[in-house]
């Protein structure tokens, strides 16, 4: 389902829902035990949208592991998302609960089964980690737990989502999203108004480095060279061109065929990656370096997040927009330069030491907020990323591949 659909529901469906919820829970207990039982005991967590964000929330999960070591840790997600949340390793796979969101039937029905084993598990305890999202603050409306925490506009206009949280906790766009995130686990308990006034170092929160199988990463690049031999050849760089569910986070295709060819020039190997609906996109990138022999469209090729990570420690860089990528070279430890502009990396960048961020402020920058769900004002002329020359771009590349071929352990066809 494409995210304009999913915005027009949550919009007019979702306000009425919401609003019906609020005054269910405002006239009857039905929906919950009043006093909720202290400390949690089963605690389920929403966090349905993008894989980036997955990892984000790892220092909340593994926050309230280690503070609420006898609760029991329920998750709710998109289906899409669910490796990713496998391979963090924080919550048991059987404690986790699937939805499909292909269209907006299986989404309903995927919503009320949901709902179904969510108040049959008799949760305690919801966390909603969406920002704005009222299809989560309804699963949380409904989900039967005496205590619902979630993010809320307090004094701010628009983006309402009820009034059934009974911890309000209060969105800050100043404040990146790991840190926002444990601000919600902090409110479970909190007793100020708003919640989670607590003072919490304002500290890099590394993610969890990712951790291949004996002889994984090997396997994984002899099947690479086996099936794309051209890219055994100099050191490999690996491109993300697309946008994802938000086109206009891309950097401009022309700007990353033109680092492309100067990095091919150098004898560099381009893979292009991408999911399935991305191999278009992959090959105007190829057919805009000359259909190089080195520049090889990997759109689709990966199985998992697992199998991108094993070839990301076979690479030296990713040239990557914002999204789930900037995340995965994090965890697999290579080196990354990452495009911002319409969203901000006061928010959502990594804070690996091997990352490298480009952010254009214009006086417009950055525009995609959870006060407008996302949804920009530019009709497609991201300046903030149009300015980010390819010269610059080249440049600095040229930098971190210097810099990955004088580390030890670089692989020399890596």
């Amino acid at each position: 389902m494409d995210i304009g659909t999913q915005r027009f529901i949550d919009r007019w469906v979702g306000t009425p829902a919401c609003a019906a919820l609020s005054a269910l829970h405002a006239v009857t207990p039905v929906f919950g035990s009043p006093s909720p039982a202290e400390p949690p005991q089963r605690i389920l967590i929403i966090l349905l949208s993008e894989m980036g964000s997955l990892v984000l929330a790892e220092p909340m999960l593994r926050t309230l592991r280690s503070r609420y070591p006898r609760a029991e840790l329920h998750f709710l997600l998109f289906a899409r998302n669910r490796q990713l949340l496998d391979l963090l390793g924080v919550v048991d796979q059987d404690k986790v609960i699937e939805i499909r969101d292909t269209s907006a039937w299986e989404l309903l029905g995927g919503l009320l089964g949901a709902i179904r084993r969510i108040r049959g598990l008799r949760i305690d305890t919801v966390i909603d980690c969406e920002l704005f999202a009222r299809v989560s603050a309804i699963v949380s409306g409904l989900s039967g737990a005496a205590r619902r925490v979630g993010f809320h506009r307090h004094t701010q206009e628009g983006l309402y989502r009820g009034s059934f949280m009974t911890s309000r906790v209060l969105y800050n766009p100043y404040r990146h999203l790991s840190h926002q995130l444990l601000s919600l686990a902090d409110a479970i308990e909190s007793r100020s108004t708003p919640p989670a006034k607590e003072t919490r170092e304002d500290r890099p929160l590394l993610p969890p480095p990712f951790s291949p199988e004996e002889g994984e990463v090997e396997r994984e690049r002899a099947a690479l060279h086996a099936a794309h031999t051209t890219l055994a050849q100099g050191p490999l760089v690996f491109m993300y061109p697309s946008g994802g569910l938000l086109p206009i986070r891309a950097w401009p295709l022309d700007h990353y065929a033109a680092v492309a060819r100067a990095l091919l020039s150098d004898g560099c190997s381009i893979a292009i990656i991408g999911m399935d609906s991305d191999h278009a996109l992959g090959e105007q990138l190829r057919a805009r370096v000359g259909g190089h022999a080195r520049c090889v469209n990997l759109s689709g090729y990966t199985r998992s997040v697992r199998h991108l990570m094993s070839l990301f420690q076979c690479g030296a860089l990713v040239i990557t927009n914002d999204g789930g990528p900037v995340q995965f070279a994090a965890m697999a430890g290579i080196q990354s330069i990452v495009f911002f502009g319409p969203e901000t990396p006061t928010l959502y960048r990594s804070w690996s030491p091997l990352a490298h961020v480009y952010f254009t402020q214009l006086p417009c920058a950055p525009c995609v907020t959870a006060y407008n769900h996302r949804t920009s004002p530019c009709d497609g002329d991201n300046q903030c990323l149009k300015r980010i020359l390819p010269d610059e771009v080249a440049a600095k590349a040229r930098e971190m591949l210097a810099r990955h071929r004088a580390r030890p352990t670089a692989v020399a066809t890596a």
